[in-house]
C-alpha cells in the first residue's frame, strides 16, 4: 500500500520557531527574571520568555490597551504579512489594523505566544537551562490559567493595569474568560468567541484521538526528536492529527458545497488519494508540521481538555460571579465541535449572575472555523459593543 501522504524532502522535524531564526515582529518578555515559575498542576519552569507582538501606540494613560488571545495553533502573529519569521499572514487580520474593529489608530493590540507554544515563548522545543538540551518530552503540562499568569507578567512590563477588552476565540476564549475570572480589576470587557466554561466530554475525545495520532508515529520518539534530519521527524502524526481537528473545525453543509465528491483527475480503484477533500486535507496537514511542533500539540490540546473555569472555585457559576465586565459571547450555528448550546449556556449563566452579556449569532456554514473567517460579521459587533461599553479615552469630546 502506497503512504497516504509524500512529504517534501525538506520537512523539519519541528516548526518551531528557534533562536537564530528570523525574529520578525516578536519582542520578548522574560516573565519571572531570576524565580521559577510554579504550574498550577505542581511542578515549575526554570526561566519563562513570552514572544509577543503589538500593533498601534499605547496612551498616556494606559486605557486604551486590548489583549488578543490565540487558539490551538495559533501564534502572536495576529495581524500583518507573512514573511521572515512569519509562515503565514496575520491569522485575525481581518479585525486588527487602522479603520478595522480593533483599531490600531485608537487601540494598542497586544497578542502573546502562548505558554507551551512553539513559535518564540517558552515551550517543549526551547533550551531546558538545566540540561542545555531541548525539553522535549520532560515539558510539562500546562494549564489555561498558567498562560494567563505569564500574561499577567507581560502586561506589567508594559506598563497595562486593565485592559479595554480581552478577546479570544476557542482557546483564546478560554484565555480570555479565565482573565475575566482570575484578574477582574484587569479587564474592562471581555469577547468570547467560539468557547465554553469547560470542555465537553466530545471535544475531549476529539482531543485525544488527535494526540494518539502524534504518539503512535515511530518518529516521534517518545517526545525526543529535535535532532532529527529532514522529513525523519514526528511529521506524519502531527499531521494527521490536523486532519483530523480540520474535519471538526468546518461543517458537512462546508465540505460538500466545496468538494462534494469531484476527483483530483480520474476516479482511480486504489489506495492512493483521489478526492479532492483528500488532497485538501494532505496539504493542510502538511503545512501545519512547517509551522508547527509536535510536542507543543500535545501540551495545548491537553491544556484544552483540562479546561473548567469552575475547577476548585466551588462550581462554575461561583467562578463566573467574578467576572464584573460586559461580556459579548458569539457562536456560529454550524460549528459542531463548540455548538451554540455552549456559548448559550455561557451567557445564560453570566446573564443570571447579573453580568451585562450580549449574544452574537453567526449564521456560517464554515463551522468552528468561522470565528476566523466571518470577520466581516463578527468584526462590526465587536466594535459596536466595545465603544458603547468601553469608549476610548476622548471619545466624549469628538
Amino acid at each position: 500500500m502506497s503512504s497516504p501522504i509524500r512529504p517534501p524532502d525538506d520537512l523539519p522535524a519541528s516548526g518551531a520557531w528557534r533562536p537564530g531564526d528570523p525574529v520578525g515582529d516578536r519582542r520578548f518578555h522574560e516573565v519571572t527574571p531570576g524565580r521559577r515559575f510554579s504550574l498550577e498542576g505542581g511542578g515549575h519552569l526554570g526561566h519563562v520568555e513570552l514572544a509577543y507582538e503589538t500593533w498601534g501606540t499605547l496612551d498616556a494613560t494606559a486605557s486604551n490597551a486590548v489583549l488578543v488571545c490565540h487558539a490551538l495553533t495559533g501564534d502572536s502573529h495576529a495581524a500583518g504579512r507573512g514573511g521572515p519569521g512569519h509562515a503565514t499572514p496575520g491569522w485575525w487580520d481581518g479585525l486588527i489594523g487602522p479603520g478595522r474593529p480593533l483599531d490600531t489608530d485608537r487601540d494598542f493590540v497586544v497578542c502573546a505566544n502562548v505558554l507551551g507554544g512553539c513559535q518564540g515563548s517558552t515551550g517543549p522545543a526551547s533550551t531546558d537551562p538545566a540540561t542545555g538540551e531541548p525539553y522535549g518530552s520532560t515539558f510539562p503540562v500546562v494549564s489555561i490559567r498558567d498562560m494567563v499568569r505569564a500574561q499577567a507578567s507581560l502586561a506589567d512590563a508594559l506598563g497595562i493595569s486593565t485592559w479595554r477588552a480581552v478577546v479570544g476565540g476557542s482557546m483564546g476564549g478560554m484565555q480570555a474568560l479565565e482573565w475575566a475570572v482570575m484578574y477582574p480589576d484587569r479587564v474592562r470587557s471581555l469577547v468570547l468567541a467560539s468557547t465554553t466554561a469547560a470542555a465537553s466530554a466530545l471535544q475531549i475525545a476529539w482531543s485525544h484521538i488527535g494526540r494518539m495520532a502524534v504518539e503512535a508515529d515511530p518518529r516521534f520518539r517518545g517526545g525526543d526528536y529535535y535532532d532529527a534530519a529532514p522529513g525523519d521527524g514526528p511529521w506524519r502524526g502531527l499531521a494527521v492529527a490536523r486532519m483530523c481537528a480540520q474535519v471538526t473545525y468546518r461543517s458537512d453543509e462546508a465540505f460538500s458545497e466545496r468538494f462534494h465528491r469531484s476527483v483530483i483527475e480520474q476516479l482511480d480503484f486504489t489506495m492512493d488519494p483521489v478526492f479532492d477533500v483528500e488532497s485538501y486535507l494532505d496539504y493542510q496537514g502538511l503545512k501545519l508540521v512547517r509551522r508547527f511542533d509536535a510536542n507543543s500539540y500535545l501540551r495545548l490540546n491537553r491544556s484544552m481538555d483540562l479546561h473548567d473555569v469552575g475547577r476548585g472555585r466551588g462550581s462554575a457559576r461561583q467562578a463566573l460571579s467574578r467576572v464584573s465586565a460586559p461580556v459579548l459571547v458569539a457562536s456560529v450555528r454550524s460549528d459542531g465541535l463548540y455548538p451554540p448550546v455552549q456559548q448559550r449556556s455561557l451567557h445564560d449563566d453570566l446573564q443570571s449572575l447579573g453580568a451585562e452579556v450580549e449574544w452574537v449569532d453567526i449564521d456560517s456554514p464554515h463551522g468552528h472555523d468561522a470565528f476566523l473567517i466571518e470577520t466581516a460579521t463578527l468584526g462590526p459587533r465587536i466594535a459596536d459593543f466595545l465603544d458603547r461599553h468601553v469608549p476610548p479615552a476622548g471619545a466624549a469630546d469628538d
